[in-house]
């Protein structure tokens, strides 16, 4: 990760915003300032995660599901305008942490988040890392290839769409997704809104294994409610036979809040 070697001593990361980053933003458009920004504050975050412990004890919770076999490529989905939001930018440090400890490569990570703008865009690729063409809407089957998603702090419906693309005992143990704890999900909604709108979720919550990223005072914003979920083989194979027969699209026309960007609505993203 060229892009983000070096870096400024953690202690400067945790300053407050001011005229420099605005002047920053004010460069934000066409030019080359705006990407520099952008990856000397990566740096910033990332020294940040390191000194602050956060990082360290995070990485065995994210090691822990994928034993001797490492990940062959990642997904991230709603990183959010990380050139503007410190959360969103933390996240992304935490992904780049992330690839280097488990020796992924930086391009066969791909991003999708309809409110990218171009000059994030292009500092993404900067570091390496691809972008998806399209948005998906969290449609993405494995094809068979052990693969981490990272969507922390998504929409419901993306980790329903992303189950049902993957809904078989084979596909589903060979995923491995860092976002929001579906323990919180089964506990925060009514059953039947659940089956109804996330039968996804509701019917493999038998079938994953999660552990929650530690919590820091720091960063507490950040990763909140957020944990590290796979599915064993074995357990998949325990569920009824029935839970693997419907297979059927999620279409959430009765769905009143559902969290995410459709396809054809990206632009509202950018606005």
């Amino acid at each position: 990760m060229a892009a983000l070697a070096g870096g400024r001593r953690a202690g400067r990361a945790r300053r407050r915003r001011g005229k420099k980053e605005e002047d920053d933003e004010e460069q934000e458009g066409e030019g080359g300032p705006g990407i520099e920004a952008v990856l000397r504050r990566l740096r910033e975050a990332r020294d940040d995660l390191l000194s602050s412990g956060f990082w360290a004890a995070s990485a065995g919770a994210v090691r822990a599901p994928l034993g001797s076999e490492p990940p062959a490529r990642c997904v991230c989905y709603g990183l959010g305008r990380f050139g503007r939001c410190p959360i969103a930018r933390y996240q992304l440090a935490f992904l780049l942490l992330l690839l280097d400890e488990l020796r992924v490569p930086p391009a066969r990570c791909a991003l999708f988040d309809p409110a990218f703008s171009a000059w994030e865009a292009a500092a993404l690729r900067a570091l390496g890392l691809c972008l998806l063409p399209e948005n998906e809407e969290g449609k993405h089957g494995i094809e068979g290839v052990t693969t981490l998603f990272y969507m922390v702090h998504c929409g419901k419906a993306l980790y329903n769409n992303l189950l049902w693309s993957n809904w078989s005992p084979a596909a589903l143990s060979k995923l491995v997704i860092i976002g929001n704890s579906f323990r919180g999900i089964e506990e925060r909604l009514l059953s039947r809104i659940l089956e109804r709108d996330y039968s996804y979720i509701a019917k493999v919550l038998k079938g994953v294994e999660e552990v929650a990223l530690p919590s820091h005072p720091r960063y507490l914003d950040t990763f909140n409610d957020t944990s590290v979920h796979w599915f064993p083989l074995d357990k998949l194979q325990e569920l009824s036979p029935e839970v693997w027969d419907f297979v059927e699209e999620p279409m959430y026309q009765d769905c009143e809040d559902l969290e995410i960007i459709r396809k054809g609505e990206e632009a509202t993203a950018k606005s």
